[in-house]
């Protein structure tokens, strides 16, 4: 069973993230060919006009297409089949929670411990925004604020397990939640800030540019937890209330 949940998994990740690939097209690339403009500018303003342009790698076109698409449809496919197996193991052990209760909270929370949290602390940046220099150091404390955040999760997960029985669902819920803010508020005050962006650049490009990125996860993961409950309640021929736990 757990096979087949990887499978349906997996082809919710890609349908989500056809879905990411659509919207930024439309609303997110418009403000990365802005801000490559304002890169472009400030490049030729500081060089020699007899400077020659660096050879590109990959086009411009290719890196907005195909390279986009490809990038999008790997990391659906890659958070579905994680998605999956989380969901198996959660499935009826969250209370009385049914199964599609547990795909959409898995997908709420995925988006909160994932997505949102890192992003407060380090946002996304569009083109010509941050030093080449740095974007090393930036990746990984980056993917440092995220395993603080998953790891809080799962410890907060725990917590509610065991305080469930001796104090209630809600006030082990309460427990977790206060556990789980602590730790990620220790983990955004300790690591350090990092901001780049020149006093010159456009805030409205900014602006829109992370306002887009994050929407992009909002529509990801808000797809990935109804596409992933109708394809395995479409595999199993079962209503969500028929369908039980894996």
């Amino acid at each position: 069973m757990v096979g087949k949940l990887l499978v349906k998994g997996m082809m919710a990740g890609l349908i989500a993230g056809l879905l990411v690939f659509c919207f930024f097209k439309v609303f997110g690339e418009p403000w990365v060919e802005h801000a490559i403009a304002i890169e472009e500018q400030a490049a030729a303003a500081a060089e020699p006009a007899t400077t020659e342009a660096d050879p590109e790698l990959v086009s411009r076109e290719t890196q907005a297409g195909t390279g986009l698409l490809t990038g999008v449809l790997v990391y659906g496919a890659s958070v579905g089949g994680f998605f999956a197996i989380c969901f198996a193991f959660a499935n009826g052990r969250l209370g009385r929670l049914d199964a599609r209760s547990t795909a959409m909270l898995l997908a709420a929370l995925g988006f909160i411990v994932i997505a949102l949290v890192p992003a407060l602390k380090y946002p996304a940046n569009p083109p010509a925004v941050g030093s080449g220099d740095t974007i090393g150091a930036r990746t990984q404390l980056y993917f440092v604020m995220m395993a603080i955040s998953v790891l809080a999760a799962i410890a907060a997960i725990t917590v509610a397990r065991q305080l469930r029985t001796s104090f209630g669902g809600w006030n082990a819920s309460l427990v977790a939640g206060a556990l789980y803010i602590g730790v990620v508020g220790l983990g955004l005050a300790i690591l350090p800030t990092v901001n780049e962006v020149s006093e010159t650049f456009p805030a409205n490009t900014l602006w829109n540019f992370r306002f887009a990125s994050l929407s992009g996860q909002v529509i990801f993961w808000g797809a990935l937890g109804i596409a992933f409950d109708a394809l395995r309640r479409w595999g199993a021929g079962q209503s969500a209330d028929e369908m039980g736990a894996y």
